[in-house]
């Protein structure tokens, strides 16, 4: 086990549109983690789907930069609905 990969898991409930990060796991393989996942995350039958994806495979940003990430956002103003009218029967905006 001291060298098996680490393994990011993700599962969508029944509930639920999308997949969430629910923990991590070292399995030897792909299916030993798909497995493994289910075993420990989805005990209690709350998983419709579940994804694993190796540790090493995920690029994720640095929040310590996240200004130098997220601010070109800021200057396209199209992209944010707040200078349109939204008409009274719409309660969920």
């Amino acid at each position: 086990m001291k060298n098996w990969p680490l393994w990011e898991v993700f599962i969508r409930s029944k509930n639920g549109l999308e997949h969430r990060h629910c923990g991590s796991l070292h399995a030897s393989d792909a299916t030993m983690a798909l497995e493994n996942a289910r075993d420990v995350y989805t005990r209690r039958m709350e998983g419709v789907s579940i994804w694993v994806v190796e540790s090493k495979y995920i690029t994720a940003s640095n929040p310590e930069h996240n200004g130098e990430m997220f601010e070109p956002a800021k200057d396209k103003a199209y992209r944010h609905p707040t200078f349109y009218e939204l008409p009274e029967e719409l309660k969920h905006m």
